[in-house]
């Protein structure tokens, strides 16, 4: 028997040396590929990057002419079609800075209207150039600022008439005479009603960043000073004489203007809300508070109860100053009343049309 030889040791290490290379190219290979597929995997789908296509914009080109002598003021270049009437005054001012956008108007015709500045240009455009011509409006205020002003005076004129400055009355004559009670109720009236439009103008209404003329808020500060200082200059003299009706007619009077003021502040607060709310494709309509009732019978019902309050004003006092007064803002809401009926009538018109503008049957 023949007995079975051994392999050599180099022979042996050199044999399991290659087959432990194999295992180890082979493991390699297998970490290698696992490598890679985590690579893709990771990555998301290998594409092709996508081909920009170029989109032409074309810009347009907006000739600002002067209204009167039809010369050329300047050209703004490069307007996007996305842009308003206020970009193109931002960039006109730029171009001339003597000239603010809130003093810019600008005209698509001669005799045509201002047009707004949310307008877009776009919709102005017949061709690539685009012509307008410039207004120069003069010095403009905002208008919480033409509130504030127009509200504030009479607040405090009154009160100066109030405390009966020794430069207005005779001294000897304020001491002397009794105040009778409508003078204390009659300057809570005034001042309730002057406090209720300045909070309502900075808490209430929500203007869209307008402007007006300089010397409108001059006249409109002239109009409500000049008649404040005439009525309190009247009704604070020592020499006032009370309504004829006496208690009654002043209690009576009070109450109405009260209820005046109270319903002015639901129906503006009203309106504030439908117009914030976005929901514009009605008229606001009554709730269960019954100061808003009046919607029912007029369009403009914060105009009413605003004559309303002073002309119970009038009969509580029983003035002539206030009563002169009190026939002005009947004139001057029904203007505005009339005005804005016709707007409703336009935007709301099956819920406007059997309505009065400011006072049932009259106007």
């Amino acid at each position: 028997m023949h007995r079975r030889q051994k392999p050599s040791t180099p022979e042996h290490k050199k044999d399991f040396a290659a087959h432990g290379g194999a295992l180890s190219m082979s493991h390699n290979d297998t970490r290698s590929f696992f490598n890679f597929s985590q690579l893709v995997l990771s990555a998301g789908n290998l594409k092709s990057p996508p081909v920009l296509k170029h989109s032409k914009i074309t810009y347009f080109e907006v000739e600002i002419l002067d209204v009167q002598s039809k010369k050329q003021i300047c050209i703004v270049d490069k307007v996007p079609p996305s842009s308003t009437l206020l970009d193109v005054k931002h960039k006109f001012h730029k171009a001339c800075p003597q000239w603010y956008p809130s003093r810019v108007g600008l005209q698509l015709e001669r005799n045509g209207p201002y047009l707004k500045d949310s307008i877009n240009i776009q919709s102005l455009a017949v061709s690539s150039i685009i012509t307008l011509y410039f207004t120069d409006l003069g010095q403009q205020v905002g208008w919480t600022t033409f509130f504030l002003a127009e509200y504030t005076g009479p607040l405090l004129i009154y009160l100066l008439f109030y405390i009966r400055l020794s430069t207005i009355y005779d001294q000897a004559e304020s001491t002397k005479n009794f105040r009778h009670p409508v003078v204390h109720l009659a300057c809570f009236c005034h001042c309730l009603h002057y406090i209720r439009h300045l909070l309502e103008t900075l808490f209430v209404h929500k203007f869209s960043g307008g402007h007006t003329p300089l010397k409108n808020m001059i006249k409109g500060c002239a109009f409500y000073w000049g008649f404040t200082s005439w009525i309190a200059y009247y009704i604070n003299h020592p020499r006032y004489t009370p309504p004829a009706f006496g208690h009654r007619q002043v209690s009576f009077a009070a109450l109405a203007f009260l209820m005046c003021e109270a319903g002015n502040h639901f129906i503006n607060v009203a309106l504030a809300h439908q117009n914030h709310s976005g929901l514009k494709a009605c008229f606001p309509s009554p709730t269960y508070n019954p100061f808003t009732w009046l919607f029912l019978l007029v369009s403009c019902p914060n105009y009413t109860y605003e004559v309303g309050s002073w002309i119970s004003f009038t009969v509580m006092t029983q003035t002539l100053p206030v009563g002169i007064f009190a026939f002005l803002m009947v004139i001057q809401m029904s203007l505005w009343a009339q005005k804005k009926h016709k707007l409703y009538l336009k935007r709301f018109y099956p819920e406007v049309r059997r309505k009065a503008a400011m006072i049932p049957i009259i106007f």
